[in-house]
């Protein structure tokens, strides 16, 4: 997953903001990938009986905010793109009103 974030990065297809987010969370399982146990005792500090509980828990969560976060994204660049369509239609008016204009300007 690290070394795959890394090419995405270096290839500019992913944006660094996302790509910094999954790296640290790549580089936050790596250490649960060498020492399996380590989720263990964590989660028995907590009171939880396993730790695949706990990092199916954490995963869940994890993911719903990115959705949320990505939800929000879209909705805000819908928006910027509503607004700057609106803004194009306003030019576009305005670029025919002054050819129009230019014509009645040459006709005589």
């Amino acid at each position: 997953m690290l070394a795959v974030m890394v090419e995405l990065l270096r290839r500019r297809q992913l944006r660094e903001k996302y790509g910094a987010l999954w790296l640290l969370v790549a580089i936050a399982i790596l250490p649960l990938a060498v020492v399996p146990t380590l989720l263990d005792g964590f989660s028995s500090l907590l009171g939880i009986a396993s730790g695949l509980s706990l990092f199916l828990f954490l995963s869940v969560v994890f993911l719903l905010l990115v959705s949320m976060h990505l939800s929000w994204e879209s909705s805000r660049l819908e928006e910027e793109t509503r607004s700057l369509a609106e803004e194009i239609a306003l030019l576009r008016a305005d670029v025919a009103e002054l050819q129009e204009f230019q014509e009645k300007v040459k006709a005589p």
